[in-house]
């Protein structure tokens, strides 16, 4: 039996990843005030301005969004304690919080973030996991700090990371993860029963943003390393191959154990639905899924029904 009084609570998030959290608010019993959303940006081919995830979200569900140029500006501070708030939320807003906005809500501020801290602290935490080839991971309910990431944990959820899953279904998983973690800590804080554990310094690390530069693959890496780079580098900036004269981009490939005395970055079969190449370690690994530049998404037997490749053909970065 809930006894406690429902939170005037605002969110700050602005991705994707934030909506499952954003959308737990909105169906709660707290009073969700606002929702603070980066601007719009262009986007797409055409480049035409388009809202955010989240504020697509709010605005379905009639709650005010507020969309700061400068999270300094006095203006919106003024906004913002204006609102009375016992609580802030915050899931991939993504931006550093400045001290004055921490101090406004009366319970302070906590953060979904998508890794078991003090790992991966920082703005690619699902896609460094990936690309580092750990097995599990998962989300962090934690107390914002004015150190990054740093701040007490409230609460956390493991997930485990399967062979060939891609960062971008590992991120949509924890999304829903954290949007069900954080309700919990939202009322454990309302009933005034929330327990903060330090997090251990000494062992964080640091998932630093990713980079266009790391798509360009390196074929004598071994292939347990692109497979990786591969599944983590998406859905930007993807890993490119070069064929010729041709660019490709690789959405999906797999590890085989088989071996292959041939250089790296060659094909050894290319016939039916195996498109396969050597790795710097002798390894095959089988692309599974590439896009030529500018088109589709094809599978490696559609690929190879409209390309037939020779055997010893050399992709290279």
């Amino acid at each position: 039996m809930v006894t406690s009084l429902p939170l005037r609570i605002a969110f700050f998030g602005t991705p994707d990843f934030a909506v499952p959290t954003l959308q737990k608010l909105i169906d709660s019993r707290h009073d969700l005030v606002a929702v603070v959303s980066q601007p719009d940006r262009p986007r797409g081919r055409g480049q035409q301005e388009q809202p955010t995830p989240t504020k697509v979200a709010a605005t379905r569900a009639g709650v005010a969004v507020l969309q700061p140029a400068r999270i300094r500006d006095e203006a919106f501070l003024r906004a913002v304690r204006d609102l009375s708030l016992d609580l802030a939320v915050v899931a991939a807003y993504g931006k550093i919080l400045p001290d004055d906005l921490l101090a406004i809500p009366r319970l302070g501020m906590i953060n979904v973030h998508a890794s078991l801290l003090p790992a991966y602290r920082g703005a690619a935490p699902v896609h460094r996991a990936v690309i580092d080839g750990c097995r599990e991971t998962g989300i962090t309910i934690m107390r914002v700090a004015h150190e990054l990431d740093a701040g007490p944990m409230l609460a956390t959820a493991v997930r485990a990371i399967e062979d060939d899953e891609t960062s971008a279904e590992v991120e949509q998983s924890l999304a829903d993860i954290g949007g069900e973690l954080l309700l919990e800590v939202v009322e454990r804080i309302a009933g005034g029963t929330a327990h903060e554990e330090p997090q251990d310094h000494a062992k964080a690390t640091y998932a630093h943003k990713l980079t266009k530069s790391e798509g360009t693959i390196d074929w004598t890496l071994p292939a347990a390393r692109i497979h990786n780079l591969v599944r983590g580098l998406q859905p930007w900036p993807l890993v490119s191959a070069h064929l010729g004269d041709r660019r490709y981009l690789l959405h999906r490939t797999r590890r085989t154990g088989e071996r292959a005395h041939a250089p790296a970055g060659t094909i050894v079969s290319a016939s039916g639905d195996v498109l396969a190449v050597a790795a710097g370690d002798g390894e095959v690994l089988r692309i599974l899924e590439l896009q030529p530049e500018g088109r589709r998404v094809m599978s490696a037997r559609e690929f190879l029904a409209g390309r037939p490749l020779a055997i010893g053909a050399q992709f290279r970065s």
